[in-house]
């Protein structure tokens, strides 16, 4: 019988975080910082940060709101994270400018799923910017955790869980890689749970 795989599946991968280091072209402006609560300014933080995309590159390119700090009642690392989607991330020449020129910065060319990736960052508010294409998959994965956890308030506390461990992980052990397990299983009942996709048990390693 054929095992059923949701489309947004990717399978687990030990250390993935700490292989793409060797992808990075510079660094961040700010230090991310220490894990905290919830914080009810970070979706005002958010709104800047997608007003100043919008003021470099004009209203059409969607710009949303992802990882812990838009998940109301978890606690994160006090840098908003951000999806941006361009009609052609590989033109770098038609976005990446307009963006250096209020303040964010390119810190890695990458892949992510198959699919090319940029990773800019913003020093105030700080910021993490992720720039895809359209089809691509991460930030549709994205947006999935983002719901799901909002609504599960169990997950909320394993991801707030995983992410103190991680923080003590043992030296070489990135923070990403640290409560990456954890992140895989919560997408697993998420994906099994979708009525949209049918999706049998894919146990990590």
């Amino acid at each position: 019988m054929a095992v059923a795989t949701h489309p947004l599946w990717q399978p687990f991968a030990v250390g993935s975080n700490a292989a793409r280091q060797s992808q990075r072209v510079a660094f961040r402006q700010v230090d991310p910082g220490p894990l905290q609560t919830y914080d009810s300014r970070w979706p005002d933080a958010f709104a800047r940060v997608r007003d100043l995309v919008v003021h470099a590159l004009g209203p059409d390119h969607p710009v949303a709101h992802v990882g812990s700090t838009a998940v109301p009642g978890t606690v994160a690392k006090p840098v908003i994270d951000a999806d941006l989607l361009v009609p052609d991330l590989l033109d770098e020449r038609a976005w990446l400018p307009k963006l250096e020129a209020v303040g964010f910065r390119l810190v890695f060319r990458d892949a992510v799923a198959g699919d090319p990736h940029r990773q800019l960052t913003l020093g105030d508010p700080n910021a993490n910017l992720h720039v895809w294409q359209p089809e691509a998959v991460e930030p549709q994965r994205h947006r999935l955790f983002v719901e799901w956890l909002r609504r599960h308030s169990e997950d909320r506390q394993a991801y707030a869980d995983a992410k103190a461990k991680a923080v003590h992980a043992e030296a070489g052990v990135r923070y990403n890689d640290a409560k990456a397990s954890v992140v895989y299983d919560i997408y697993e009942r998420a994906f099994a749970a979708d009525p949209h996709h049918a999706h049998d048990a894919h146990p990590r390693p």
